[in-house]
């Protein structure tokens, strides 16, 4: 063969450093990656669109369905369940962006000019949680107020004993629930990026979070109870969604601690990616 394939040559610090890379320059790539991508904007506006529909659809039925409904339905039903129903759906999608943020520069082979201009490596790690964190935020934060003050309008008028069942923002709680439900959805895009950055596929990093997600927590059910009531509450899907409860029972956590835990498994996937980025070739 008349020539062969070479790497490309990895700048040195001192290299990087007089051409003025710095992380905020870092930042603003990976912001530009992030928004330039079909498929993350896509993800986006149907994690989006999934939290505000899905809350609601299941407001106008119930409204619909008031008052032909029993006496025990009634009391059991939930409107701020109701409300943030959507977000239970829209995490897929939310953690599929983090996912997609990552292992899409692995397919393409994208990363391979990432790591040529910044080779220290963590800084890229640091800018794709920083800018994934800001955007999700962003999204779900305005989706899930319009979730909730649509859902209420909708309820609003329908009684229980006397008492309008719309929930007030100011009622004990409810603010805390509602922008805990973006606070959630922006720890499952990061839990996403981590998973996508340990194993740097796709498909393998999607799998992986719809088992944890949607798989994992319903198998408790097979084991005994004592060791369900004991597992489920610290599952990352179960543990995160405290924060959206305004009741807890003696088997889940209280709403921070919850959100803490589920920010543990962020951290730990983040960890483990930052190792494996460091130690490990592209």
């Amino acid at each position: 063969m008349s020539g062969s394939l070479t790497a490309p040559r990895l700048l040195s610090r001192t290299s990087v450093e007089r051409m003025g890379i710095t992380q905020t320059h870092v930042a603003v790539s990976e912001l530009t990656k992030l928004r330039t991508v079909r498929s993350t904007r896509y993800a986006l506006f149907a994690g989006f669109v999934m939290t505000i529909a899905f809350a609601i659809i299941p407001a106008l039925i119930s409204a619909s369905r008031w008052n032909t409904m029993t006496v025990q339905e009634r009391i059991r039903f939930n409107p701020l369940l109701t409300t943030l129903m959507g977000v239970n759906l829209a995490q897929l999608a939310i953690g599929v962006v983090g996912v997609l943020a990552v292992t899409g520069e692995y397919s393409t082979g994208m990363i391979r000019s990432t790591f040529a201009a910044v080779p220290k490596r963590l800084p890229v790690l640091w800018a794709k949680l920083g800018v994934l964190g800001g955007v999700t935020v962003l999204v779900a934060l305005p989706a899930t107020l319009i979730a909730f003050f649509t859902a209420q309008a909708i309820l609003r008028g329908h009684k229980l004993n006397g008492r309008d069942i719309a929930l007030s923002f100011s009622d004990p709680g409810v603010a805390r629930a509602v922008v805990g439900g973006a606070l959630y959805l922006m720890l499952i895009g990061l839990f996403g990026l981590g998973i996508g950055a340990t194993l740097r596929s796709t498909a393998g990093g999607i799998s992986a979070l719809a088992a944890i997600l949607f798989v994992v927590p319903p198998l408790m059910n097979i084991f005994p109870t004592s060791w369900s009531n004991a597992i489920s509450p610290y599952l990352p899907s179960n543990a995160g969604r405290a924060v959206m409860q305004t009741s807890h029972s003696a088997h889940t956590l209280a709403p921070w601690v919850g959100l803490g835990v589920l920010a543990g498994y962020v951290a730990v996937t983040i960890g483990v990616a930052a190792i494996r980025l460091r130690h490990r070739d592209v």
